[in-house]
């Protein structure tokens, strides 16, 4: 099968390259999944599960990306709950070979099944953005109607998903970007939007909550602007400073089937609209990975076509 690999640590994107390499091994309670569509986080090249298994040991070639949206072509011993030709989407194992590439081996429990109405490059785009806004605004952050929130990247794929579940719960929203970001966070739902180039964040006042995407000077401006028993919840990088009175809170997305499921129910609805800012081909990975985030939402890949899908 064709897939995005790397072997050098050292040389970062410029590594990456598109090759053969082995079909997959369904190991128990897995499934393999033929790839119609993959996300990727662009800093992922530096994290240590990229480069070795959790005993430690170097699992290169890697294959990176870890969202996908694909079909099952393959059950591993004693797996449940999906079958061959399924529509499915989800999260690979950070330590395991990625999303892009053909194919891929997945525990089943970190997907979720996906509706026929659903594009694969719509739903490629929710897994880790979906889940890392709902768990940073509600399960960490404890959001709740009437409370405001300030989401750094509001344009972006986590930024652009949290804003429009925060106003869904009837918070009051607050977004930030740069200044050709302002028309699409506003569209979504926020009420007002800043500039990080130009804007002063001591004009947002107090706010019950900041997600922040972007870390260093941002994410230690943003303490001061929480409330007493407010949160400051962040994926960049730990905190440095904590707000007065507040708590501030990282972490690391987890994988959650109901709560994929219940994204991709809201997206069919109409009630969610991920922000797909570009699709690629497969080839075209490498020099996405070195150019990403030049337009609002998240850039996906798509490996395959719909038509040359298994349907059940």
């Amino acid at each position: 099968m064709r897939a995005i690999t790397v072997r050098d640590r050292e040389a970062g994107v410029g590594g990456l390259t598109l090759t053969d390499m082995p079909y997959p091994h369904a190991a128990e309670n897995d499934v393999i999944v033929r790839v119609h569509a993959a996300g990727f986080t662009p800093g992922e090249l530096d994290w240590p599960a990229t480069w070795a298994d959790r005993a430690g040991r170097d699992r290169t070639p890697s294959i990176p990306g870890h969202e996908l949206s694909g079909v099952v072509a393959e059950l591993g011993y004693g797996t449940t709950g999906l079958t061959v030709g399924q529509r499915v989407f989800g999260l690979t194992d950070w330590a395991r070979d990625g999303s892009l590439a053909e194919y891929t081996a997945v525990e089943a429990r970190n997907l979720a099944p996906l509706a026929a109405g659903i594009d694969h490059t719509v739903a490629a785009a929710l897994p880790i953005s979906g889940l890392t806004a709902w768990q940073g605004l509600f399960d960490h952050g404890r959001l709740t109607t009437g409370q405001t929130v300030l989401v750094h990247g509001a344009a972006g794929g986590v930024g652009s998903i949290a804003v429009q579940l925060a106003r869904e719960v009837g918070a009051r929203v607050i977004g930030t970007g740069r200044a050709g970001d302002r028309d699409v966070v506003l569209g979504l739902g926020a009420q007002s939007f800043l500039d990080l180039d130009s804007d002063d964040l001591r004009h947002v006042g107090e706010v019950d909550v900041v997600l922040d995407v972007i870390g260093g000077d941002v994410l230690e401006r943003s303490a001061e602007l929480v409330r007493p028993g407010g949160t400051l919840v962040t994926i960049a990088m730990p905190p440095t400073v904590q707000p007065k009175g507040g708590r501030a809170v990282f972490f690391v997305v987890e994988p959650d089937r109901a709560r994929l499921a219940d994204l991709a129910e809201r997206v069919r609805a109409g009630r969610l609209n991920p922000i797909v800012g570009a699709v690629r081909p497969l080839s075209e990975a490498p020099s996405v990975f070195a150019r990403h985030r030049r337009t609002p939402g998240k850039t996906i890949i798509q490996v395959a076509e719909e038509q040359g899908a298994q349907h059940s």
